[in-house]
């Protein structure tokens, strides 16, 4: 297991406060060290800050301030940031995506479609696919599309990119974890889903005491709160690292299968089983692109984005790093990102899509991604036509959560 990234979160204030910026840095590099010391490798070190139409008091600035603080990172040692989600209350701050994820490097953006308090926005889904078709061209492979996903019911606190942003005044820290070979090797040697089980939980448990360890004294030692760890299972482009992998191992011929849903309700069962103190999703990630099975199973359209989005109703955080071809429409992505909204509105569960069209292809062309934390994949159907009214207006409704809802008898 590894540790994908520290997440600090702040308010750096517009202009940027250097001074907090740099204390954020100091921070990273000794909490860096520190669970280094424990005996994990830390990937990176990464800042979310307050949603960025909170930040600013003209979003017409918000390439400037993604170009500026994608300067000061180098300098203060932080890999990436995040400025948090466009909100709905501010429907011109969607628009502004695309030419700030141009303007800068390593700055990571989302978009707010539906959460429990302000319903689910139609406008808002439009707005966030919207952002993905103006943002692939921006990449001749759609790269750019890595640093945009649209929320859906997602809280602040969260420590994996982009959906990560902060809420208050003062900072805090969060772990985000790289464990699906605690998967693999849970379910590699196991007779029995029970053991299996059994032998997952243990291992979370035994390391969950170790990382909290280290953040309670970084805790302490800097008055800073701890949010938790995100213990999401997250994928790397290794068989040996793979929840395809996992999937497999626990007698899924092959992920997209049925059975497939059994394996993913599962491994999520698992991670709810075990004692930790958790961060924003603690589920089930699923990214096509990050996860060398999955990948595969993707090019051998065993695997489908309908069966992404089913098995996200059991497990984690929806679709991620979904490749598609190239002349998709923003209608036919808010067809899917609908979907996926209602979804976690109805199961009360954080749901994100980043969604990649990657342009010139089309579905079942192979993609050529040049990145280390990519495998590569065939571009991958979207079986989707534009909406029709009344979902296709611009209205705003609540949606009920199943889970909380309450019977007059």
């Amino acid at each position: 297991m590894k540790i994908r990234s520290i997440t600090y979160f702040c308010n750096p204030g517009w202009p940027l406060d250097e001074k907090r910026l740099r204390l954020a840095g100091d921070f990273l590099t000794e909490a860096k060290a520190a669970f280094e010391q424990a005996g994990y490798e830390v990937q990176t070190t990464r800042l979310a800050t307050i949603p960025f139409p909170n930040l600013l008091d003209k979003l017409d600035e918000t390439p400037e301030l993604a170009r500026t603080l994608s300067q000061i990172l180098p300098e203060i040692g932080i890999a990436y940031a995040a400025l948090g989600p466009a909100l709905n209350k501010h429907p011109e701050s969607y628009a502004v995506i695309p030419e700030a994820i141009a303007a800068s490097k390593n700055v990571f953006f989302s978009g707010m479609m539906a959460d429990p308090k302000h319903g689910l926005s139609l406008a808002a889904v439009r707005a966030c696919a919207d952002v993905i078709v103006r943002t692939a061209p921006l990449d001749p492979n759609g790269f750019a599309n890595l640093n945009f996903a649209a929320l859906a019911n997602v809280p602040p606190g969260t420590p994996f990119f982009p959906a990560a942003y902060h809420e208050g005044t003062e900072p805090a820290f969060a772990l985000a974890t790289e464990a699906a070979d605690l998967a693999v090797g849970a379910f590699t040697s196991a007779k029995t889903i029970s053991e299996g089980r059994t032998t997952m939980v243990a291992a979370l448990e035994e390391h969950a005491r170790t990382l909290v360890k280290v953040a309670d004294f970084l805790k302490f030692k800097h008055q800073i709160r701890f949010g938790g760890i995100d213990y999401s299972l997250a994928p790397f482009p290794e068989e040996s690292r793979s929840l395809g992998t996992a999937f497999e191992r626990m007698g899924v011929p092959a992920v997209g299968l049925h059975g497939s849903l059994a394996a993913a309700a599962i491994l999520t069962e698992a991670i709810e089983r075990a004692r930790f103190p958790r961060a924003g999703f603690s589920g089930l990630f699923l990214p096509v692109l990050e996860d060398a099975i999955l990948a595969r199973r993707a090019a051998e359209e065993t695997l489908t984005v309908k069966d992404l989005l089913l098995y996200s109703a059991v497990c984690g955080t929806g679709l991620d790093t979904v490749p598609l071809p190239g002349d998709v429409t923003r209608d036919q992505l808010t067809a899917l990102l609908l979907d996926l909204s209602a979804l976690a509105l109805r199961l009360d569960k954080p749901l994100t899509a980043r969604l990649m069209p990657v342009p010139g292809k089309k579905a079942g062309d192979v993609t050529n991604f040049d990145f280390g934390f990519f495998a590569n994949s065939r571009v991958m159907a979207l079986d989707a036509i534009p909406l029709e009214s009344p979902l296709s207006g611009s209205e705003t409704f609540s949606l009920q959560s199943r889970l909380r809802r309450t019977d007059h008898e």
